[in-house]
């Protein structure tokens, strides 16, 4: 499983951070007694990597409790992100591939899904825990029994609900009770000497009775005591829900050697290491974006209905086409939320989900396996694998049970058949419908969008419910990307803004190079494709990594294990265990298709898998290679990617040189800056700390301040707006009609800010266009950052070959310059540019 560009940065910068967590604990247990109660080295490590303030925590017993938050949005992946983060505290931090997990979600429907998924030995998620355990991973819940054994010999993942773990009354909660099976952690029952020693040496154990008295005291042998013993690591899904005063209180009680936070919407109290951003889901294709909302003005639900009928079904004929081409199997589903879902409510004068179906057998003719309900009381999803092609269903019809823990990416459709004074509808459910399948885009506009349709909605409540559902989602930042339709005038939620009267002169007349390909005697743009992936050599591909690869000789083993009473002991015991060997066989199907996202032939993909084989055959068996499928299909996708970016920039510049491939600035070939913008029409306008809008703005007001992100975006923009030579800027968004640079990767670069400089020799004029992108300080050092540093160093070399002349009009010289402007530099640089 590939992680994407915003996975590797997530993965870089936990890692950074775990160093520096070892290098400050190795301090922190050198140190004196005295000394370490003044000390937090969590804190510590945090001030290295990060420039965030930081919340510190300490665990049950009072020492520091190392934790971070992951914000990641809808869509982006939490659970794999997770395994890899438990991959890396492992070997980075603990240094050992046993011990305990406590995995902690907030609802059933989270709880179930990744119980699945981590149980299932196909599935990625559970390889790459293998791969990091060599194989040695238990999966329990709460009611299953493990031991030290276990523990030593495995790494024991224990799923826990949040409610369970929320200790509200001790004495009621089962993992706080005593209980049989858990003795082996503790000494035995009536050495209270031993008792005494082990609640010195972890004071928040529960126990009974007390050291004075005859008895002395006795350590309960709970699930909650095991937990203070092993110091777990600690994942908390959904972390956000965890904020509570008693749920806080447990978690630390748990003595977490560390706790890993995964949220799209972390609190304030959350120390977040890293941000994901809907921009960076959406560049890499795992989120279905435009996002259109249609709001009806009709009266009768049915409308609404029948719309959404006819627009899913339109879908699944763009499905079927891109499948008959080549493209991977799609189903469009549409969910629909209904007022009411109780059986004594069908009568009550409120849209029913027992409605909406006769509706839609009845009037649109659709099977009755096609539709599915999904409520507290009836579930007919259970245990069905919607993404399978032998599933019929295509709608699924809810009220609020799709809220959490939903993982279907064939939502296309979300229909809401609510009141239409619900403010709260449209905001709970809009997540459900963003998964883009296959986490790829289809290249097929219709496919590689999402849908909303809903009625007698207010232009405004609507906008603000969408903004609102994409916020919780931890999609602020694409709020953009949201086309809301309706019946009535579109102007009502969008307006149309010029340019500003004083940057007039320059209407149509500001222009930008691109790269164009001189394609039998005409010029076009340069497409990634045909005109870089076509001309790869296959053949002539090194795979390195595979060459340098090295592998484990280890047997690919199942195990059993029974518990149960055996004469002599007081609980619940391991009474067997069976360890078999497995019969797996080399699966060059599978390491075929693990290459469908960088290679788009798959008879060559074979070829490379062939080749891979033949090379790892010189120095393994096949049996070893049949042992380590998952890692070998890892590393060589990720070698085919490396060589693959490699040779495509060989071939660029080569292109280039031949003056196959220009740099173009000609009149109807380079980019032109459009004569107006699309803005929400509710927008509230950037404006400077003294309150004041901004005044250099190409585009007349308002600049949207929802189009800039806190941390990096407005401090940028406003600084430019300072600026005395500056003669004007315009934010550059990621679509059209907005500029971008085509380089030899396939994803375009969109530049943030597009800024001029005033000329010095010609008033009211000016001299250069710098191309703007800013890079968090994340960032720095990301692969990303690199390519596209290279990319406008390359630019910058070809674009002082061209002048302004070629364009053909009366203009004069001008020199456009592209800059990557890094978070720890960037007023230094701004300032730089226009001093």
């Amino acid at each position: 499983m590939q992680p994407k560009e915003y996975q590797r940065r997530v993965i870089q910068t936990v890692e950074r951070y775990l160093e520096k967590l070892v290098e400050a604990r190795e301090v922190y247990e050198e140190a004196s007694s005295a000394a370490r109660a003044q000390m937090d080295f969590a804190k510590a490590a945090w001030e290295a990597v990060s420039m965030a303030p930081y919340h510190a925590k300490k665990t049950g017993i009072g020492t520091p409790m190392p934790n971070f938050c992951i914000k990641v949005p809808t869509g982006g992946g939490k659970t794999y992100l997770a395994v890899m983060t438990i991959d890396r505290i492992l070997s980075l931090y603990q240094r050992r591939q046993t011990g305990l997990v406590l995995w902690i979600v907030p609802t059933t429907q989270i709880y179930e899904q990744t119980l699945r998924s981590l149980r299932d030995r196909n599935h990625p998620y559970r390889q790459l825990l293998d791969i990091a355990t060599g194989g040695r991973v238990k999966v329990v819940e709460r009611f299953e029994r493990f031991t030290p054994q276990d523990i030593r010999e495995h790494l024991v993942i224990l799923m826990l609900m949040l409610p369970a773990a929320n200790r509200k009354d001790k004495e009621t909660l089962k993992i706080f009770q005593d209980a049989g099976g858990f003795d082996a952690f503790f000494p035995m029952e009536g050495n209270f000497p031993e008792h005494q020693k082990l609640l010195e040496r972890v004071p928040n154990l529960d126990y009974f009775g007390d050291k004075d008295e005859f008895f002395g005291l006795q350590i309960k042998t709970s699930l909650g005591n095991v937990l203070r013993l092993l110091s777990p690591i600690v994942i908390l899904d959904e972390g956000q829900k965890a904020y509570s005063p008693g749920a806080q209180s447990t978690i630390a009680g748990f003595n977490p050697s560390i706790v890993v936070e995964l949220s799209a919407t972390p609190p304030s109290g959350s120390n977040v290491l890293v941000s994901i951003s809907g921009r960076e889901l959406d560049q890499e294709g795992m989120i279905k974006l435009d996002l259109h909302v249609h709001n009806s003005q009709r009266t009768d639900w049915r409308d609404v209905l029948a719309e959404s009928v006819a627009w899913r079904d339109a879908l699944e004929e763009e499905a079927v086409r891109y499948q008959a081409n080549g493209g991977e199997y799609i189903r469009p589903i549409c969910l629909i939320q209904v007022e009411r879902t109780g059986r004594d409510q069908a009568d009550a004068g409120y849209i029913h989900a027992d409605h909406v179906k006769a509706e839609l057998i009845e009037s649109h003719k659709v099977p009755e396996d096609q539709i599915a309900i999904k409520t507290s009381q009836q579930n007919d999803i259970e245990n069905i694998d919607l993404l399978s092609s032998d599933c019929p269903i295509r709608y699924i019809i809810t009220k609020q049970a799709l809220q959490e823990g939903w993982d279907c990416s064939f939502a296309y459709v979300l229909t809401i058949l609510t009141n239409p004074t619900s403010k709260t509808a449209l905001t709970q459910l809009i997540g459900r419908v963003l998964r883009q399948p296959y986490a790829k885009k289809t290249g097929v506009q219709a496919l590689d969008e999402s849908y909303v349709f809903c009625y007698q909605r207010r232009a405004s409540e609507l906008s603000e419910a969408v903004r609102k559902g994409l916020s919780g989602e931890g999609l602020d930042d694409l709020i953009s990307l949201v086309r809301i339709e309706s019946d009535e005038a579109q102007k009502r939620e969008q307006r149309t803004v010029g340019v500003r009267e004083r940057f007039k002169p320059f209407e149509g007349k500001v222009y930008l190079p691109r790269f164009m390909m001189l394609d039998g005697g005409r010029e076009r743009e340069l497409d990634y494709e045909m005109d870089l992936l076509s001309r790869v050599d296959w053949d002539k591909l090194r795979l390195q990594r595979i060459r340098d690869l090295v592998l484990s000789s280890r047997d690919t083993q199942d195990w059993e294990t029974a518990f149960g009473y055996v004469e002599g002991a007081s609980g619940v015991v391991e009474k067997d265990h069976i360890e078999y060997r497995t019969k797996v066989s080399l699966n060059r199907a599978y390491l075929t298709r693990r290459l469908e996202n960088v290679v788009p032939n798959p008879w060559v993909a074979r070829r490379l898998v062939n080749r891979a084989l033949r090379i790892l055959l010189r120095n393994y068996s096949e049996e070893v290679i049949v042992a380590n499928q998952p890692l070998i299909a890892e590393t060589l996708e990720a070698s085919i990617r490396q060589e693959v970016d490699e040779a495509c920039e060989k071939i660029f510049r080569e292109l280039v040189k031949q003056d196959r491939l220009r740099l173009v600035l000609i009149a109807g070939k380079a980019y032109q800056v459009p004569r107006s913008i699309v803005v929400p029409a509710d927008a509230k306008t950037l404006r400077h700390d003294d309150g004041v809008p901004v005044q250099l703005s190409l585009f007349d007001d308002p600049v949207p301040e929802e189009w800039f992100n806190e941390e990096l975006e407005r401090p940028v923009a406003l600084c430019l707006d300072r600026q005395e030579k500056l003669l004007f800027w315009f934010r550059n968004l990621q679509r059209k009609p907005y500029f971008y640079v085509q380089g030899w990767r396939k994803n375009k670069i969109w530049a943030d800010f597009i800024a001029t400089k005033k000329s010095a020799q010609r008033k009211g004029d000016f001299d250069t266009v710098y191309v703007l992108e800013t890079k968090g300080l994340h960032l720095k050092d990301s692969q990303d950052t690199d390519y596209k540093r290279r990319v406008f160093e390359f630019c910058n070399e070809l674009a002082r070959k061209t002048t302004w002349h070629q364009i053909g009009l009366q203009f004069p010289d001008r020199i456009v310059q592209f800059q990557v402007v890094d978070q720890d530099e960037w007023e230094t640089v701004i300032n730089s540019l226009f001093n």
